[in-house]
């Protein structure tokens, strides 16, 4: 099983916009980064997202591509700030490959806490449009599989 972890894209400023949705690069880049994983054979099951505009956006974008049903979904403790407990106990009961659109710090620590079982580690740099893939063992550990970021896309 598989799970990407995916920084939304480069949002607006706040001074311009406070919802902060997508800015033109911030779409073009997950646009770029869905086409790619599109090519690599990237599928999900499902694609989830904080609710954030720029999140969902980059979700909608990226559900297009590489869900089946081409729908994303808002989920619950996907925020900035959220604990990551209730998110990993979530995934390791999974099969099907998953996809999270979220936010720093969450999404850092949620690969901590998944790959080496403590949230506050650091563990892989996040990049704005940037995929980590994370690959789980047959022990149900959890492993950095590979990375993309914008700028080689």
């Amino acid at each position: 099983m598989r799970v990407y972890l995916v920084q939304h894209g480069t949002p607006v400023p706040k001074e311009k916009n406070p919802d902060r949705p997508l800015s033109d690069r911030g779409r073009y880049d997950v646009e770029r980064a869905a086409a790619f994983l599109q090519k690599a054979g990237v599928r999900v099951g499902a694609v989830y997202h904080s609710g954030k505009t720029r999140a969902e956006q980059t979700a909608e974008i990226l559900a297009q591509r590489l869900c089946a049903a081409g729908d994303a979904f808002q989920r619950k403790g996907l925020a900035p700030l959220d604990d990551v407990e209730d998110i990993a106990q979530y995934i390791a009961e999974l099969e099907d490959d998953l996809m999270i659109v979220g936010h720093l710090p969450h999404l850092s620590r949620l690969v901590s806490r998944l790959v080496v079982g403590d949230s506050k580690g650091n563990v892989v740099g996040f990049q704005q449009g940037g995929v980590c893939c994370l690959s789980r063992n047959d022990e149900g550990g959890w492993f950095v599989a590979w990375m993309i970021v914008p700028e080689i896309v």
